[in-house]
């Protein structure tokens, strides 16, 4: 899809990372399947369940100096 080696391997590993965000959520968070009925219950929930991957994610990494 592209003619330089550089961008090919940047776009690949960015899709990785973002198919490993997605994976961790379906694992961690229940994004997996939803028992809510309706859009904005469905809606909250995903929402909610980004968010707390987000705050997780901040947690994890220390502040910088």
């Amino acid at each position: 899809m592209t003619k330089s080696q550089y961008v090919y391997k940047t776009l690949f590993r960015f899709r990785a990372g973002i198919e490993a965000g997605i994976s961790w959520l379906k694992r961690c968070f229940g994004l997996s399947r939803c028992h809510c009925k309706g859009s904005e219950r469905f809606d909250s929930h995903c929402w909610l369940s980004v968010v707390c991957y987000n705050l997780v994610i901040l947690a994890r990494h220390p502040a910088p100096s």
